[in-house]
């Protein structure tokens, strides 16, 4: 890696983007200006909306893809995306508040920690607050208002970047519609549970528009040592403007979406210990009282389409804002005796530990200086924006078919870390305030820019399509270190890869096919990382199937994921600060991933006019590292060739069964969930320590009647089954208990 210096690159590449914009639709638009494009607003702008699109005939993107449809989403009406994700295959969740406020994600074996190593998109551009510069995705759209959910893995995932290890998501709201419609839809449960959602939307000549609302709110199902609020409130409005401007030859449509969204939640990092987790697993210790999340979201984004039967050019601009302040609990002030809350909860007999758990627990004041508790809030800016272009153009070429598929992004984020603490001592189960100065604790800025470029060309010889492609990432990064005196804390630097793939897809008939592919992963370090931290580097190989005959899908992948080396980052949530180095990165040995994805879906009839859906999901991993290394990083310690990754469940499985009608609809989803390594090496606070397998099982049921709209009732987790689902952030931690929900949506 080397420093760049050049001042005038921000002008120079913005110019650069424009160019190649303007480019992708001038050179497509004179060749083919003599199109009639059809006189509707053109299906073909909503298809580029969606990264994949869900229809009736057998799909054949290159690489493992699954589409969860507005249909199947309302059918459970879930807004946890968490429970969403149990359904696809490949999936590796690390639960840890309950509601999927916080998610962690991973696909096939990536650590699932703050989702940062899976592209996260909305609408088909990036959504993370800042995706370069600080990935862990603190934000994550509310699932009450997407109407789509998209999964790409291996090949099929590596145009949308930049982590190309994994795979991408991409969240699809709600779309103008081309006549008028609406919806209201109001519920209530248990736990004080509501929500309150409502759109509407029309097409009116040329002119199209939607407006949508929603309000998610809960009580908490934890409960606070000494009474208060565990609970959360959130916000999202959205709206979106589009103009048919078709003529001349072109289908060409653009449109505005404007969106802000906001959270207030009383969640924290701290857990329990397995003892009283096991005698409740809701309680919250009373040093948690003045944890809160507060954060605010605002989208911008400006979206141009044209094209006809032979190109087609999406071009998007966008900006995104995002602030968020989360006080809660850090850690004890330290000095004399010096006890991490991690160590604390996993071994609270220990003879020092215990009087610190006491504290914890109200049970005991602080007298030492060593034994107030230090509170901080994580404030933070960050902002994204950028503009991207992608092209499909249909040509022939020496007697083949070929579809064209080229894009662009540039794109530039920041985050601004203003993080503070402040000291209280414990007092008759309640936290009071020392009286001393807050402290600033850390003050920088991390900047990214970032262009990336792909190209795919899709062959068509006879009943095979061919499909070569390439991506490039130039990423130029800065650090500040903006405490007072530390000015001279200072680096920039850059990051230049190219990362190849190949794929076939043989159509054996209208109804199967198979594939097969090949692909570079990439995870980039962040900004203030030295050059001397690799980048997460991996060769990703995967074969497969995939039947649809209407009632009947199938898709069954084997993937292998070849690792030079693994790169993690030390923060809270993963429980730990590596000894005040707080988001530091680290490098693993080698590792390797081996896995079987199956998907499976079928709708039996039968004569009474009910049908009867069903499904199964199953995915097995086998991840391990495959050499030895000794890292501070606490997930990882001293490993040994063939230790396990930690948080991947060797075994998932998703089961679904229905009954449906033309009036009424009723669906049971079992999910179960593998125990999982805490950390894979020895010499650290989980070394040996397992979650615990978890079999949950979700019901939804509904009753349509006609003209009045229709109601429907929820029970999540119905056997009200609670294991240990993570021992991260800071002790054990539970999922959501079971929760009843009736509710009543009139559509017009």
């Amino acid at each position: 890696m080397a420093v760049l210096t050049n001042n005038n690159k921000t002008i120079n590449r913005t110019t650069l983007a424009l160019a190649v914009a303007t480019a992708l639709s001038s050179v497509a638009m004179p060749a083919f200006a003599d199109e009639n494009p059809d006189d509707d607003k053109p299906a073909e702008y909503y298809e580029r909306i969606q990264i994949l699109g869900n229809d009736n005939r057998l799909r054949t993107e290159p690489g493992s893809t699954t589409v969860i449809g507005e249909a199947e989403l309302e059918k459970f009406k879930f807004n946890d995306i968490n429970r969403v994700l149990y359904s696809v295959p490949g999936v590796n969740i690390r639960e840890e508040d309950g509601f999927g406020l916080r998610p962690n994600i991973g696909f096939r074996g990536a650590t699932p920690e703050r989702s940062q190593k899976i592209t996260v998109m909305e609408d088909g551009i990036l959504i993370g607050p800042a995706p370069y510069s600080a990935p862990a995705a603190y934000y994550f759209p509310m699932m009450s208002k997407v109407t789509a959910v998209e999964v790409s893995k291996g090949p099929a995932a590596t145009k949308y970047g930049p982590n190309t290890v994994a795979g991408a998501i991409n969240l699809v709201t709600r779309q103008v519609p081309q006549a008028q419609e609406g919806s209201i839809d109001l519920a209530a449960g248990s736990d004080g549970f509501g929500r309150a959602k409502a759109y509407f939307g029309s097409t009116n000549g040329d002119f199209g528009y939607v407006v949508e609302g929603v309000h998610l709110r809960s009580d908490g199902f934890k409960e606070l040592d000494g009474g208060g609020d565990t609970g959360f409130e959130k916000n999202d409005i959205m709206a979106k403007f589009n103009y048919d401007l078709s003529g001349g030859g072109y289908s060409q449509v653009i449109e505005l979406k404007l969106a802000y969204a906001d959270e207030e939640s009383n969640e924290t990092y701290l857990g329990l210990t397995d003892a009283d987790f096991a005698e409740n697993p809701n309680r919250r210790y009373a040093a948690d009282q003045l944890a809160l999340m507060d954060w605010e979201h605002k989208q911008f984004m400006f979206t141009h389409f044209i094209g006809n039967d032979t190109f087609d050019v999406t071009t998007r601009i966008y900006h995104n804002d995002f602030d968020r302040s989360w006080f809660k609990l850090n850690s004890f002030k330290g000095g004399l005796v010096n006890r991490d809350l991690q160590e604390i909860l996993a071994n609270p007999e220990d003879e020092v530990n215990a009087r610190f758990y006491r504290i914890l627990t109200g049970e005991q004041d602080s007298v030492q200086e060593y034994e107030k508790l230090l509170v901080g809030d994580n404030y933070r800016e960050f902002y994204s924006q950028g503009i991207q272009s992608e092209l499909y153009y249909n040509v022939e070429l020496a007697g083949l078919k070929h579809q064209v598929n080229a894009g662009f992004r540039f794109h530039k984020d920041q985050i601004r870390r203003r993080h503070t603490e402040d000291a209280f001592f414990m007092r008759s189960g309640n936290l009071v305030s020392d009286g001393s100065p807050q402290v600033a604790t850390t003050s920088n800025r991390e900047t990214s820019e970032a262009l990336a470029v792909f190209l795919k060309d899709t062959i068509y010889v006879n009943d095979f399509e061919f499909t070569l492609g390439i991506r490039g990432e130039f990423i130029d990064s800065e650090y500040q270190n903006e405490a007072p005196g530390s000015e001279g804390d200072y680096l920039n630097k850059d990051s230049r890869i190219w990362l190849p793939s190949a794929s076939v897809f043989y159509k054996y008939s209208d109804e199967l096919g198979f594939f097969a592919g090949v692909h570079e992963g990439f995870v980039p370090t962040r900004p203030q990382e030295s050059p001397e931290v690799d980048i997460e580097n991996s060769v990703n190989y995967e074969v497969g199937t995939r039947y649809h005959n209407g009632n009947s899908q199938l898709e069954a992948v084997v993937f292998f994921n070849d690792f030079d080396s693994l790169k993690e980052s030390c923060s809270f949530s993963a429980a730990s600060a590596c000894g005040g180095n707080l988001d530091a990165e680290f490098n693993s040995g080698e590792a390797s991933v081996l896995g079987l994805e199956l998907a499976a879906s079928h709708t039996f009839a039968t004569d009474w006019g009910i049908d009867v859906p069903t499904s199964i999901t199953y995915t097995y991993i086998d991840g391990e590292f495959d050499t030895s290394f000794v890292s501070d990083f606490p997930m990882w310690g001293a490993v040994e060739e063939g230790d396990a990754l930690p948080y991947l469940p060797e075994n998932q499985l998703s089961v679904s069964l229905g009954l449906a009608s033309n009036d009424w609809e009723v669906s049971l989803v079992a999910r179960y969930i593998d125990e999982m390594l805490e950390a894979s090496g020895d010499g650290v606070v989980l070394s040996g320590v397992t979650t615990e397998s978890l079999t949950v099982v979700d019901m939804s049921a509904s009753y349509d009647f006609g003209d009045y709209g229709s109601v429907y009732l929820k029970l999540d987790n119905v056997f009200d089954k609670q294991e240990i689902v993570s021992r991260r952030p800071f002790g054990a931690r539970p999922t959501k208990p079971q929760q009843a929900i009736v509710g009543y949506q009139y559509s017009f």
